[in-house]
């Protein structure tokens, strides 16, 4: 078969631009996960109340409590 001057068109390759985040995303991946932060107080926290024998283990572990909310506050997170 000879070639009978078809050409073949050709399909133009999409522009490729970098993707420039604003300053709303870049904030909201340098936050942390709340699984990720205060574990040690998360973890004082669930043991007081689990083990507690007070008929108000809320009452009874305050203040592990209240340290566990300022140190998620100080990540930015309301608990």
């Amino acid at each position: 078969m000879a070639s009978q001057g078809l050409s073949i068109p050709s399909i133009p390759k999409p522009e490729v631009k970098p993707v420039v985040g604003t300053g709303s995303d870049s904030v909201a991946t340098s936050k942390p996960k709340p699984c990720c932060v205060c574990k040690n107080e998360k973890s004082k926290r669930d043991e007081c109340m689990l083990f507690s024998k007070a008929a108000d283990p809320a009452l009874d572990c305050k203040t592990t409590i209240d340290q566990y909310r300022s140190c998620m506050a100080g990540f930015g997170f309301q608990v």
